[in-house]
């Protein structure tokens, strides 16, 4: 049976061209599903927690709204970690060839078909 919160963080990774992994993790940082290879699931989700938290920090100092995404931009790549409502976060990690405008379209599809799904499970 196909799970479908890893069939969209499968299909965010086969139509941007540069993602390469993602996690989905609740705010306090435990992995809800992940599309990794390389990283460690667990690890990613805790750290990308810390650090949306202290996005919000940030964005509260500098009195600039809501957050909705903190991105790292490092020498190979980017490592990106968008709000998916208020109870969850989705890191993605990119290689330096990011289409950052197809990843711009399909990201918040994306959250708010995660955001669906994470709403139902708690309502069942």
């Amino acid at each position: 049976m196909s799970n479908p919160v890893i069939d969209l963080l499968t299909a965010l990774r086969d139509n941007v061209m540069g993602v390469t992994e993602s996690t989905l993790a609740t705010v306090d940082g435990l992995v809800v599903a992940s599309d990794v290879d390389k990283t460690h699931p667990e690890s990613m989700a805790a750290v990308a927690a810390a650090t949306l938290s202290l996005g919000h920090r940030l964005a509260d100092q500098g009195d600039t709204g809501q957050l909705r995404e903190i991105s790292a931009r490092c020498s190979t790549g980017h490592v990106i970690v968008t709000a998916v409502g208020d109870r969850a976060l989705l890191a993605v990690v990119t290689d330096e060839g990011l289409d950052q405008a197809a990843f711009r379209r399909e990201i918040p599809a994306v959250t708010a078909e995660l955001r669906r799904h994470l709403d139902k499970d708690v309502s069942s």
